[in-house]
């Protein structure tokens, strides 16, 4: 009996160590799932005019996740090799905190998190497992160190200077990768406006007041009460603008993003979103909330999921594109994947050419391709960062 007390200890010993080493792949995997495996094929045309872009993608969530980004990965959609073969020039990082069990985008209550057991089974440091805003500044810290180990292919940028240095040695050398952070949720501040402060010498440079659930900075598009800007988040976007932190409105309930709009003095983004005049559900934009962010002078990132756009190729991802600009000019539209951020997406970094190919399709000029691909994102960096 003793022995078969102890070989049962072993196998669940066993079993406890196996779930501890492979549970966060085998999440990864099923939750990152691209749909079409690179390779892509486009025209010469638009592979040409491809490579001749400077390419930002407004949001991807891999810092979630346990990677090594400086290899290339054989799931998921991010990593530096693929951002280099993709001629991705500068990939927002966005820190995501809490996301509660059976979130959706009509109804998510705030009282349970699944990023608790993520933190525990990646080995995140103890202080991460209860507290947001801890696990903001791990992985900004993580950002941080995979540059440091990039051997100069991935760069953080983090003011206008840092910006226009990395411009300079992008235009000698593409196989290097620019980087900015931000958080998704405001949630990580915990309730202190001092908090702002910390993000920023983090390296933060973009926040979104919330994520799928409401918190004590305001209503999310997909929480409970759905309300708008509180008197601390009113506070929050003062001190942002202050510091040069661009504000984000992706996942903002309309109350929230009525609120904000009427305060905010300086450009604001939508990093990751679809619109109602293509794909109508409660995830997306209206016509009044498009025309709001583009009078600031601001930009809205276009996701390439399904829910985002109503299709799973680049076509649909150039449909809610021409229905944006139709709306609000061609300075206010660009992309913002949502890789790694847990929805399936049709291609991978590497296949954005099939995006420059689908808009050359729909009648864009090359022109309005460049703005829509990355110029119109960069024009807003040099417009909001600190000095």
């Amino acid at each position: 009996m003793k022995r078969a007390l102890l070989t049962a200890a072993g196998v669940l010993a066993v079993f406890v160590v196996a779930l501890l080493l492979f549970a966060p792949a085998i999440v990864d995997r099923a939750a990152n799932r691209v749909l079409n495996a690179p390779p892509y094929t486009t025209s010469a045309d638009a592979e040409k005019l491809y490579r001749d872009l400077f390419v930002v993608d407004l949001h991807g969530d891999p810092l979630l996740w346990d990677r090594d980004i400086n290899e290339r990965l054989r799931h998921g959609a991010v990593d530096l090799p693929r951002l280099v073969e993709g001629n991705v020039a500068i990939q927002c990082f966005f820190i995501v905190s809490k996301s509660p069990y059976g979130q959706n985008i009509d109804r998510t209550e705030d009282d349970s998190d699944a990023i608790t057991a993520l933190a525990i089974l990646q080995g995140w440091p103890r202080e991460t497992w209860d507290s947001l805003l801890e696990r903001a500044l791990f992985q900004s810290e993580q950002l941080h160190r995979l540059a440091e180990r990039s051997g100069g292919r991935l760069v953080v940028i983090q003011s206008k200077s840092d910006l226009r240095r990395y411009r300079e040695a992008r235009a000698q050398n593409t196989d290097v990768v620019g980087g900015i952070l931000g958080v998704e949720g405001a949630q990580v501040l915990e309730g202190d406006i001092n908090n702002v402060e910390k993000l920023f010498d983090a390296g933060v440079r973009i926040i979104a007041p919330t994520h799928f659930f409401d918190n004590d900075i305001g209503g999310s598009a997909h929480g409970v009460e759905k309300g708008g800007l509180t008197e601390l988040g009113a506070q929050m976007i003062a001190d942002m603008e202050a510091r040069g932190i661009l504000l984000d409105l992706a996942h903002a309930s309309p109350a929230l993003i009525r609120d904000a709009l009427s305060i905010a003095t300086r450009p604001v983004i939508v990093s990751h979103t679809g619109v109602k005049g293509t794909c109508d559900n409660n995830r997306n934009l209206s016509d009044e909330q498009l025309k709001g962010v583009a009078a600031t002078g601001g930009v809205i990132g276009i996701g390439y999921w399904e829910t985002a756009v109503c299709g799973k190729d680049a076509a649909a991802v150039a449909r809610a594109i021409r229905y944006t600009v139709d709306l609000i000019g061609i300075d206010h539209v660009a992309l913002g994947s949502d890789f790694d951020g847990a929805v399936p997406v049709p291609f991978d970094t590497t296949g954005l050419a099939l995006i420059a190919e689908a808009l050359l399709d729909d009648g864009f000029a090359e022109e309005e391709i460049r703005r829509i691909m990355g110029e119109n994102a960069v024009r807003v960096f040099e417009q909001t960062l600190p000095e």
